[in-house]
């Protein structure tokens, strides 16, 4: 059955919206339609909508890219309806969410976009930019005001390309009309996410506008929120996944069981009903930061460890991963012996625990979670889930064996040659570079570190450097097992 508003009751293998969406009004814009948001951010408000709750906090869909233009033909073809299909061994659940109820166009300048953020209905603005998605210098960690995109919209806010320089035009609208400014939540997979896109908008808004800077930074609120559950990207597989749960879904959704948002209670002009949602895994903390912290390194970083040998051993998803006894005792022995031990105490959470729940989310065979899909964006990912481990532990005066053996094996996975001699594809808008420093550590070992705007700091740390250069080494010589079997046996 072709999913559409007016199949919804045809279809007799899912759930389907328990409530009427003809009497939803938006309250949100979402840019960034992929698949995490429908799986958490949208989910969560299906699920609070069946409770009755927060009708006028409705979804409309939004993108500033090109590519972005695809996804909303395929969701309004469905009615901006999406199949969301939760993979667990032996007891798969579909269901059908209605949260979202429009997509704007998608156009150069952002016309659209400004127009619709403009509105006082309109109380929240989300986010799922992706982690390279808010302007930052990497080697700085900074808002880079020198990126083309920001140079252009410093000068041009009434036909900004980014979502930010939408954000400051539809905020000086607002303010002129003497609208209540909407709150900016971000709900990317980064460290203080709130902050960052704090930072981006102000930074933008600095060079192309101080008085508005400065009213946005005494009125506009941004929430930090840790988010978290793994959403594979969808493909064949998943759209034939929908047809066995009777939907035919050209855009459908599959994920773990698992959800979890922590979020800062800090909204600029109201919000949804989320904290009737604790049973779901939503909870309001003053605390964020530091179930952040645990998330970004036991898990983020867990994916960057298993993510590069499974590439190079030529191992196609992260169940396979966690099966093989060499890559499964590298992810224990670092978490164990280096990651663990740099994350402080987080509120009502044994550390351990909830590592042994990662294992057993990445070992879910029914997510089908790709090997490329974790080692996609390496040099965005890197600097955020990895080496943030490895400075605090060299300012310690610790040890990083282990997380030096992931940036080797990171770059070696960038030479683009698996173990076996056959070509990997490097999913990465800097692969050219990466590859090129990468092939050159066949000679010297260190050239890979020259890659100052990922390394920052850490590439100038003679403990680290000293480690990398043996494993990069012990890599191109003997291999990914070898070295795997060589750091686990100490």
């Amino acid at each position: 059955m072709k999913l559409s508003q007016e199949n919804l009751n045809k279809l007799t293998d899912v759930a389907i919206p328990e409530y009427d969406r003809t009497k939803l009004t938006a309250g949100i814009i979402h840019v960034g339609l992929g698949n995490f948001h429908r799986a958490h951010q949208a989910w969560y408000l299906d699920r609070l909508f069946a409770m009755g709750e927060s009708h006028d906090w409705a979804i409309i869909g939004a993108g500033v890219r090109a590519g972005d233009s695809g996804q909303r033909d395929r969701l309004l073809d469905q009615d901006c309806l999406t199949t969301i299909i939760e993979l667990e061994p032996g007891k798969n659940h579909g269901r059908v969410i209605g949260s979202m109820i429009d997509f704007l166009p998608v156009e150069e300048g952002n016309g659209a976009l400004i127009e619709a953020m403009s509105k006082p209905e309109i109380r929240i603005v989300s986010l799922t930019v992706t982690e390279g998605g808010y302007y930052i210098n990497p080697a700085l960690g900074a808002f880079d005001p020198e990126d083309p995109d920001m140079v252009h919209d410093a000068s041009n806010l009434a036909s900004p390309r980014s979502v930010f320089g939408a954000m400051i035009a539809a905020l000086r609208a607002r303010r002129e009309a003497g609208i209540a400014p909407f709150t900016v939540m971000s709900c990317d997979n980064l460290p203080e996410n709130g902050h960052v896109a704090r930072n981006a908008v102000l930074g933008l808004a600095k060079i192309a506008d101080a008085e508005m800077a400065a009213w946005i930074e005494d009125n506009v609120a941004f929430p930090n929120s840790m988010v978290d559950c793994i959403t594979p990207a969808t493909g064949p597989r998943e759209i034939a996944l929908a047809k066995s749960f009777g939907v035919e879904d050209n855009s459908p959704v599959v994920c773990e069981p698992f959800r979890q948002w922590v979020i800062e209670d800090n909204f600029t002009a109201g919000r949804p009903a989320l904290e009737k949602l604790e049973s779901l895994g939503v909870t309001f903390s003053k605390d964020v930061a530091k179930f952040e912290l645990m998330k970004l390194r036991i898990l983020n970083g867990g994916h960057a460890t298993i993510a590069y040998p499974a590439g190079l051993l030529e191992i196609p998803f992260a169940h396979d991963a966690m099966a093989h006894p060499l890559i499964g005792g590298f992810l224990s022995k670092l978490e164990n012996d280096e990651i663990i031990p740099t994350v402080p105490p987080v509120p009502n959470t044994n550390l351990q625990d909830y590592f042994k729940l990662i294992e057993s989310r990445f070992s879910n065979s029914d997510i089908g979670d790709t090997i490329p899909r974790l080692c996609f964006d390496g040099s965005n990912r890197q600097p955020k889930f990895i080496l943030p481990v490895t400075r605090d532990r060299l300012n310690a005066g610790q040890d990083v064996r282990g997380l030096a053996l992931v940036s080797a094996l990171w770059c070696k996975y960038c030479a683009g040659v698996s173990d076996s001699g056959n070509p990997i594809e490097i999913g990465d808008e800097n692969a050219e570079r990466l590859t090129e420093v990468a092939l050159a550590t066949k000679t010297n070992p260190l050239a890979f570190l020259e890659l100052k705007e990922t390394f920052g700091d850490v590439a100038e740390n003679e403990n680290f450097r000293s480690h990398f250069a043996h494993w990069i080494s012990t890599l191109w010589t003997n291999g990914t097992e070898a070295s795997l079997q060589e750091y686990i046996s100490g």
